[in-house]
């Protein structure tokens, strides 16, 4: 009887911490769900705002509206409540969920901003964006259900034990140089292709979740009680995760000139997801305790989702291609061809098909003030003529 009792003791402390791990997940699930919501919506409420300016005699800038700072507000929250659910759940488990962001907005924009709205060519012209919600709902559903239900407590000690680790140290050596090589073709090769630029992003994106796993959940663990911000690791991995996000930032910036925002989305979702399933399974070792059954249903699940978000962006609005065009020097007087999208308008006259060009205040043209002088024919000469 008292050989049983220890038994029990180990059993009931193994189930209490897989219990706890099922909350930890279920926590971190609802959060990032209600986060991607939250940002949907305020990206809507937004574009509303917007719209409705535009439409308007109202002078007042964007910033000046309530229903722009409605929006602003709620993107704040959303994005802390993605924030806060790294620090609870797995980033496999995180990562795909950025589908719902993608679903909502394809919903709202149908509703909210009557976007897509002709009922009677819906069938034909919006059946893929239909199949892709409804494959997005089941990859996340998947990914969900049979996703990593690994768990721990993200102290300083254990996120250093993790970066001394050999396969962190090969991972990131592999992705330095990898990003190295992109950053060499996009920047001495000048190749705009968007896959190089969102690999960019992609290869950033996986520093940024590694880093916001650890700064939500020693933050966490700091609210808890248990100290965790005077650690220098803390310190490193907070300068780290600002200076990734801005670097994003400015890649994504970069390719939203040259693309389409449709397949900017569809792209950057697949490959940041890929890159963000990879660095939790090799960072913080998320699929060592599961079986092959649940990580095949679980990437079924991802592929759905990949599958989904690219049919649901496939069927927007495409913005049209940019077409080369002639700007001419106003000071030199000398035409350039454009064929690249880089372009600086500062000081040029530009026409033909102009893109991107929003910002750019029209030039005047030089305006000649003398008259020519009028050169008149004299009756003489008409006469002259007749004689001759």
């Amino acid at each position: 009887m008292t050989d049983k009792l220890p038994l029990r003791a180990d059993t009931m402390r193994a189930f209490r911490a897989d219990g706890g791990s099922y909350t930890d997940n279920l926590i971190g699930t609802l959060l990032a769900i209600f986060g991607n919501l939250l940002v949907s919506i305020s990206l809507c409420i937004q574009k509303y705002s917007h719209v409705t300016l535009a439409g308007t005699k109202d002078t007042r800038a964007f910033y000046r509206t309530k229903t722009w700072w409605c929006g602003f507000v709620l993107t704040c929250l959303g994005e802390g409540a993605n924030f806060v659910s790294y620090a609870f759940a797995p980033l496999a488990l995180i990562a795909p969920l950025n589908a719902v962001s993608m679903l909502t907005s394809s919903i709202l924009g149908l509703i909210f901003l009557r976007e897509k709205s002709r009922l009677k060519d819906f069938a034909r012209r919006y059946g893929l964006s239909f199949l892709g919600c409804i494959l997005t709902i089941g990859g996340t559903y998947l990914s969900v259900a049979f996703g990593p239900n690994s768990h721990e407590k993200l102290k300083a000690e254990n996120i250093v034990r993790h970066l001394v680790g050999w396969p962190v140290l090969l991972y990131m050596l592999l992705e330095i140089i990898t990003f190295c090589l992109l950053l060499y073709f996009y920047k001495q090769r000048r190749s705009n292709y968007l896959v190089i630029i969102l690999l960019l992003v992609a290869l950033l994106g996986s520093v940024t979740v590694i880093t916001v796993k650890a700064v939500s959940g020693m933050l966490v663990l700091t609210v808890e009680g248990t100290m965790q911000l005077d650690y220098p690791i803390f310190s490193v991995l907070f300068v780290c995760m600002v200076a990734s996000v801005v670097f994003q930032a400015r890649f994504l910036s970069q390719a939203c000139h040259l693309y389409d925002s449709s397949l900017i989305a569809s792209v950057n979702y697949i490959l940041s997801t890929f890159f963000a399933v990879v660095a939790g399974a090799v960072f913080y070792l998320e699929f060592n305790n599961e079986d092959v059954l649940h990580i095949c249903m679980f990437l079924l699940g991802v592929a759905f989702c990949f599958l989904g978000v690219f049919l649901i962006t496939k069927t927007r609005k495409k913005t049209k291609t940019f077409e080369p065009y002639v700007t001419m020097d106003m000071t030199n007087g000398v035409p350039t061809i454009h064929d690249k999208g880089l372009v600086d308008f500062n000081g040029s006259f530009s026409y033909g098909a102009l893109v991107n060009n929003d910002g750019v205040a029209p030039a005047t043209l030089p305006v000649n003030q003398e008259q020519p002088p009028v050169i008149s024919r004299s009756t003489d000469g008409v006469s002259d003529l007749k004689k001759d």
